[in-house]
């Protein structure tokens, strides 16, 4: 069953131009001149109850205005999206009950109130009964474990107990849809681990869908089954995390310490990433080149210490945006 559902999906803005300078100021009062940037273009993609998608991009993408016209916040040029079976510009506070947002930049709870004051009041905003929202706090205070600081103003919170707040607030009213924009940005790796396994303990006991846009690629490896890249406003790969690896890694990354030097300048499918005479690193295509025929012209005796591993995904990545803009 898709939860959410987006079709031709577009969204065009009427941006001011501006020159330089004092004189270019007062042309753009007085005579103002327009151009369009279309931020999406023909987007189409369905997302099944309890799945965790990566929505990923590069900066100005249309990762953000896709998501405001999920939510409802901006409304599309052309094209239909469904989200539990809403119209979010027809349907926009229906829609406001069935979905729930964390923002990792943009705080929502009111910072003098303690997060449990915090939690009450968005039980009253949903028109939740008080002891059917003190049960759901007490469930969820167990589960984030706040039990520490619940009763802390928000103010006085390390950034990790803020998003874990952030997190609780957006689930008072149960939302078939949890969307979040980067979450775990300015945590400490610890912090970032757990956060990670609270979203993972989340999906996995509510069953709620995760749309998760992260800059961070281990939230994304770490998360999520599902990858949908945008780029220039337009969907450029959409796939399991499982293919995205076995269709980008065909580069593997050789280290080796040896005890004599090797000259590997003009062999197909090798590129020299680091030579320091005894120590080389390199980078084997595996569609022009196997591993076993690179480490043959390395030679195994002449061999002291080897490493192979995969590209980062975070280059993969990097790679299918470079591509894409070509």
């Amino acid at each position: 069953m898709a939860i959410i559902e987006v079709k031709n999906l577009s969204k065009t803005f009427k941006v001011k131009l501006k020159e330089k300078g004092l004189k270019g100021s007062l042309k753009s009062i007085f005579k103002p001149r327009y151009k369009l940037v279309k931020a999406v273009k023909d987007v189409n993609f369905s997302i099944e109850k309890g799945e965790m998608i990566a929505f990923i991009g590069p900066n100005g993408a249309g990762k953000s205005t896709t998501i405001k016209m999920l939510t409802g916040i901006l409304y599309p040029d052309k094209g239909d999206i469904e989200v539990y079976g809403l119209d979010p510009k027809k349907d926009r506070k229906k829609l406001a009950y069935e979905i729930g947002t964390v923002f990792g930049q943009k705080e929502q709870l009111w910072t003098h109130l303690t997060p449990y004051d915090n939690f009450k009041f968005f039980g009253a905003i949903y028109d939740i009964p008080d002891s059917v929202v003190e049960k759901k706090i007490e469930e969820l205070k167990e589960l984030f474990e706040l039990d520490e600081f619940i009763n802390t103003p928000v103010r006085n919170l390390s950034l990790g107990q803020r998003i874990r707040c952030e997190i609780v607030a957006s689930l008072i009213h149960e939302p078939k849809v949890l969307f979040l924009d980067e979450p775990t940005i300015g945590l400490d790796p610890v912090v970032k681990e757990n956060i990670r396994a609270l979203i993972k303990r989340m999906n996995k006991e509510y069953k709620t869908t995760i749309f998760l846009t992260s800059h961070d690629v281990a939230d994304i490896e770490k998360l999520c089954k599902r990858v949908i890249i945008i780029n220039n406003g337009g969907v450029v790969l959409d796939d399991s995390m499982e293919n995205l690896k076995y269709h980008y890694l065909n580069k593997k990354i050789v280290e080796a310490k040896m005890k004599e030097k090797v000259n590997l300048d003009d062999e197909e499918g090798i590129t020299i990433l680091k030579d320091k005479g005894y120590n080389l690193k390199i980078e084997v295509d595996t569609t022009k080149r196997s591993v076993a025929d690179a480490l043959k012209l390395l030679n195994p005796d002449n061999i002291i210490d080897i490493n192979i591993s995969n590209m980062p995904l975070e280059e993969i990545i990097s790679n299918i945006y470079k591509k894409k803009d070509e």
